[in-house]
Protein backbone atom coordinates (compact mmCIF):
# COMPACT_ATOMS: atom_id res chain seq x y z
CA UNK A 1 0.00 0.00 0.00
CA UNK A 2 1.31 3.45 -0.91
CA UNK A 3 1.67 5.60 2.23
CA UNK A 4 -0.48 8.70 2.45
CA UNK A 5 1.40 11.88 1.56
CA UNK A 6 2.57 13.98 4.49
CA UNK A 7 0.34 16.92 5.33
CA UNK A 8 1.92 20.32 4.65
CA UNK A 9 3.17 22.17 7.70
CA UNK A 10 1.08 25.25 8.42
CA UNK A 11 2.43 28.75 9.06
CA UNK A 12 0.72 30.75 11.80
CA UNK A 13 1.59 34.39 12.50
CA UNK A 14 0.72 36.22 15.72
CA UNK A 15 -0.76 39.62 14.84
CA UNK A 16 -2.30 42.51 16.74
CA UNK A 17 -4.24 44.26 13.99
CA UNK A 18 -6.24 43.68 10.81
CA UNK A 19 -3.35 45.31 8.93
CA UNK A 20 -1.03 42.66 10.35
CA UNK A 21 -3.46 39.95 9.28
CA UNK A 22 -3.45 41.29 5.72
CA UNK A 23 0.37 41.37 5.66
CA UNK A 24 0.49 37.79 6.96
CA UNK A 25 -2.15 36.65 4.46
CA UNK A 26 -0.47 38.23 1.46
CA UNK A 27 3.00 36.94 2.44
CA UNK A 28 1.86 33.32 2.66
CA UNK A 29 0.58 32.59 6.17
CA UNK A 30 -2.11 29.94 6.54
CA UNK A 31 -3.74 31.51 9.58
CA UNK A 32 -3.16 34.13 12.26
CA UNK A 33 -3.48 34.31 16.00
CA UNK A 34 -5.08 37.64 16.91
CA UNK A 35 -4.38 39.24 20.27
CA UNK A 36 -3.40 42.49 21.93
CA UNK A 37 -0.51 43.10 24.32
CA UNK A 38 1.87 40.82 22.45
CA UNK A 39 4.72 42.20 24.57
CA UNK A 40 2.90 40.73 27.61
CA UNK A 41 2.53 37.32 26.01
CA UNK A 42 -0.81 38.28 24.46
CA UNK A 43 -4.23 39.19 25.82
CA UNK A 44 -7.82 38.86 24.58
CA UNK A 45 -8.59 41.10 21.59
CA UNK A 46 -11.72 43.24 21.45
CA UNK A 47 -14.85 42.16 19.62
CA UNK A 48 -14.29 44.85 16.98
CA UNK A 49 -10.71 43.72 16.45
CA UNK A 50 -11.81 40.13 15.90
CA UNK A 51 -14.57 41.22 13.52
CA UNK A 52 -12.20 43.37 11.48
CA UNK A 53 -9.59 40.62 11.33
CA UNK A 54 -12.22 38.12 10.20
CA UNK A 55 -13.07 40.45 7.33
CA UNK A 56 -9.52 40.11 5.95
CA UNK A 57 -10.37 36.55 4.92
CA UNK A 58 -7.53 34.71 6.64
CA UNK A 59 -8.58 32.23 9.38
CA UNK A 60 -8.03 33.96 12.71
CA UNK A 61 -7.70 32.25 16.07
CA UNK A 62 -8.33 34.56 19.00
CA UNK A 63 -6.27 34.37 22.16
CA UNK A 64 -8.45 34.32 25.28
CA UNK A 65 -6.35 35.42 28.24
CA UNK A 66 -7.89 38.02 30.52
CA UNK A 67 -4.68 39.27 32.16
CA UNK A 68 -0.91 38.87 32.07
CA UNK A 69 0.90 36.72 34.61
CA UNK A 70 0.36 33.12 35.61
CA UNK A 71 -2.25 30.65 34.46
CA UNK A 72 -4.21 29.98 37.66
CA UNK A 73 -7.63 31.62 37.49
CA UNK A 74 -10.30 32.43 40.06
CA UNK A 75 -14.03 32.03 39.50
CA UNK A 76 -14.55 35.59 38.23
CA UNK A 77 -11.68 35.32 35.74
CA UNK A 78 -12.93 31.97 34.52
CA UNK A 79 -16.46 33.30 33.99
CA UNK A 80 -15.06 36.26 32.05
CA UNK A 81 -12.93 34.07 29.80
CA UNK A 82 -15.80 31.67 29.09
CA UNK A 83 -17.77 34.73 27.96
CA UNK A 84 -14.81 35.89 25.87
CA UNK A 85 -14.55 32.46 24.20
CA UNK A 86 -18.15 32.72 23.06
CA UNK A 87 -17.83 36.38 22.05
CA UNK A 88 -14.75 36.02 19.85
CA UNK A 89 -16.23 33.00 18.06
CA UNK A 90 -19.49 34.85 17.42
CA UNK A 91 -17.36 37.70 16.07
CA UNK A 92 -15.84 35.50 13.39
CA UNK A 93 -12.85 33.77 14.96
CA UNK A 94 -12.12 30.34 13.51
CA UNK A 95 -10.92 29.13 16.89
CA UNK A 96 -9.71 30.10 20.33
CA UNK A 97 -6.37 29.85 22.10
CA UNK A 98 -6.69 29.09 25.82
CA UNK A 99 -4.92 27.54 28.79
CA UNK A 100 -4.99 27.08 32.56
CA UNK A 101 -2.83 25.38 35.18
CA UNK A 102 -3.34 24.19 38.76
CA UNK A 103 -1.07 25.34 41.60
CA UNK A 104 0.99 22.14 41.23
CA UNK A 105 1.69 23.11 37.58
CA UNK A 106 -0.49 20.35 36.17
CA UNK A 107 -3.00 21.16 33.46
CA UNK A 108 -6.32 22.35 34.89
CA UNK A 109 -8.44 19.92 32.93
CA UNK A 110 -11.72 21.08 34.48
CA UNK A 111 -11.17 24.61 33.22
CA UNK A 112 -10.00 23.38 29.82
CA UNK A 113 -13.17 21.33 29.45
CA UNK A 114 -15.24 24.41 30.26
CA UNK A 115 -13.41 26.40 27.59
CA UNK A 116 -13.88 23.62 25.04
CA UNK A 117 -17.57 23.32 25.91
CA UNK A 118 -18.03 27.09 25.61
CA UNK A 119 -16.34 27.09 22.19
CA UNK A 120 -18.30 24.16 20.81
CA UNK A 121 -21.57 25.62 22.11
CA UNK A 122 -21.06 28.40 19.55
CA UNK A 123 -19.51 26.40 16.72
CA UNK A 124 -19.43 22.62 16.74
CA UNK A 125 -16.18 22.54 14.76
CA UNK A 126 -14.42 25.44 16.47
CA UNK A 127 -10.73 24.74 16.87
CA UNK A 128 -9.25 24.99 20.36
CA UNK A 129 -5.52 25.54 20.84
CA UNK A 130 -3.75 25.12 24.17
CA UNK A 131 -1.34 28.04 24.47
CA UNK A 132 2.09 28.17 26.04
CA UNK A 133 0.77 27.51 29.51
CA UNK A 134 1.93 24.02 28.52
CA UNK A 135 5.52 25.26 28.71
CA UNK A 136 5.00 26.17 32.37
CA UNK A 137 3.55 22.75 33.17
CA UNK A 138 5.59 20.36 35.29
CA UNK A 139 5.71 17.85 32.42
CA UNK A 140 4.88 19.24 28.95
CA UNK A 141 5.18 15.81 27.31
CA UNK A 142 2.72 14.14 29.70
CA UNK A 143 0.43 17.16 29.30
CA UNK A 144 0.45 16.76 25.52
CA UNK A 145 -0.64 13.15 25.93
CA UNK A 146 -3.79 14.27 27.79
CA UNK A 147 -5.05 16.78 25.24
CA UNK A 148 -6.94 14.51 22.86
CA UNK A 149 -9.25 13.40 25.67
CA UNK A 150 -10.06 17.06 26.37
CA UNK A 151 -11.10 17.85 22.81
CA UNK A 152 -8.10 20.09 22.11
CA UNK A 153 -7.21 20.63 18.45
CA UNK A 154 -3.58 21.70 18.81
CA UNK A 155 -0.95 22.87 21.28
CA UNK A 156 1.48 25.76 20.87
CA UNK A 157 4.78 25.03 22.58
CA UNK A 158 8.46 25.87 22.91
CA UNK A 159 9.07 22.47 24.47
CA UNK A 160 9.22 24.07 27.90
CA UNK A 161 12.29 26.08 26.89
CA UNK A 162 12.92 29.80 26.42
CA UNK A 163 12.55 29.31 22.67
CA UNK A 164 11.30 26.59 20.35
CA UNK A 165 14.72 25.95 18.77
CA UNK A 166 16.20 25.32 22.22
CA UNK A 167 13.29 23.05 23.13
CA UNK A 168 13.24 21.14 19.83
CA UNK A 169 14.09 17.75 21.37
CA UNK A 170 11.18 18.02 23.81
CA UNK A 171 8.88 19.23 21.04
CA UNK A 172 9.67 16.03 19.12
CA UNK A 173 8.68 13.99 22.18
CA UNK A 174 5.46 15.99 22.46
CA UNK A 175 4.65 15.20 18.82
CA UNK A 176 4.99 11.49 19.62
CA UNK A 177 2.85 11.81 22.75
CA UNK A 178 0.08 14.02 21.38
CA UNK A 179 -1.51 11.49 19.00
CA UNK A 180 -4.15 13.25 16.87
CA UNK A 181 -3.53 16.64 18.50
CA UNK A 182 -1.46 18.93 16.30
CA UNK A 183 1.76 20.25 17.82
CA UNK A 184 2.78 23.76 16.78
CA UNK A 185 6.28 25.07 17.53
CA UNK A 186 6.53 28.68 18.62
CA UNK A 187 8.54 31.17 20.71
CA UNK A 188 11.66 32.93 19.51
CA UNK A 189 11.32 31.44 16.03
CA UNK A 190 13.02 32.99 13.01
CA UNK A 191 12.87 31.74 9.41
CA UNK A 192 16.34 30.28 9.86
CA UNK A 193 14.99 28.01 12.62
CA UNK A 194 12.28 26.46 10.46
CA UNK A 195 14.32 23.53 9.04
CA UNK A 196 15.32 22.39 12.54
CA UNK A 197 11.72 22.62 13.75
CA UNK A 198 10.45 20.64 10.77
CA UNK A 199 12.67 17.77 11.89
CA UNK A 200 10.57 17.45 15.07
CA UNK A 201 7.49 16.46 13.08
CA UNK A 202 5.36 19.47 14.04
CA UNK A 203 2.13 20.24 12.21
CA UNK A 204 2.70 24.00 12.28
CA UNK A 205 5.22 26.73 13.02
CA UNK A 206 4.22 29.94 14.82
CA UNK A 207 6.05 33.25 14.92
CA UNK A 208 5.28 36.92 15.44
CA UNK A 209 7.36 38.13 12.44
CA UNK A 210 7.42 41.62 13.86
CA UNK A 211 9.58 44.68 13.36
CA UNK A 212 9.78 47.89 15.36
CA UNK A 213 8.29 51.11 14.06
CA UNK A 214 9.54 54.48 15.20
CA UNK A 215 7.17 57.31 16.00
CA UNK A 216 6.78 56.87 19.72
CA UNK A 217 6.43 59.69 22.18
CA UNK A 218 8.80 61.42 24.53
CA UNK A 219 8.02 62.65 27.99
CA UNK A 220 5.30 61.38 30.30
CA UNK A 221 5.12 57.60 30.47
CA UNK A 222 1.82 55.95 29.56
CA UNK A 223 2.47 53.05 31.94
CA UNK A 224 5.13 50.90 33.55
CA UNK A 225 5.78 49.01 30.32
CA UNK A 226 5.93 52.12 28.12
CA UNK A 227 9.33 53.47 27.15
CA UNK A 228 7.96 55.78 24.49
CA UNK A 229 9.96 54.13 21.71
CA UNK A 230 7.12 53.16 19.37
CA UNK A 231 5.41 49.89 18.52
CA UNK A 232 5.77 46.80 16.35
CA UNK A 233 4.07 45.69 13.13
CA UNK A 234 4.01 42.49 11.11
CA UNK A 235 6.96 42.29 8.71
CA UNK A 236 6.03 40.90 5.28
CA UNK A 237 9.62 39.93 4.51
CA UNK A 238 9.88 37.77 7.63
CA UNK A 239 6.56 36.05 6.90
CA UNK A 240 7.60 35.39 3.31
CA UNK A 241 10.96 34.00 4.42
CA UNK A 242 9.24 31.64 6.86
CA UNK A 243 6.86 30.55 4.10
CA UNK A 244 9.76 29.86 1.77
CA UNK A 245 11.57 27.87 4.45
CA UNK A 246 8.48 25.71 5.00
CA UNK A 247 8.04 25.11 1.29
CA UNK A 248 11.61 24.03 0.55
Amino acid sequence: MTPAPAMPVALEIAVTSPAGAIVARDAGADRVEICVGLELGGLTPSQALVEATHETGIPAHALVRCRPGGFEYDADELALMEHEVRTVLRSGAAGVVVGALRPDRSLDEDILRRFVDAARSVAAHAEVTLHRAVDHAADPVATAARLADLGITRVLTSGGAASAPVGAATIARMVDAAGPVQVMAGAGVTPADVPRLLETGVAAVHLSAKRSVTGGHAGVSMGSGDDGSGHTVTDAAVVAAARAALDR
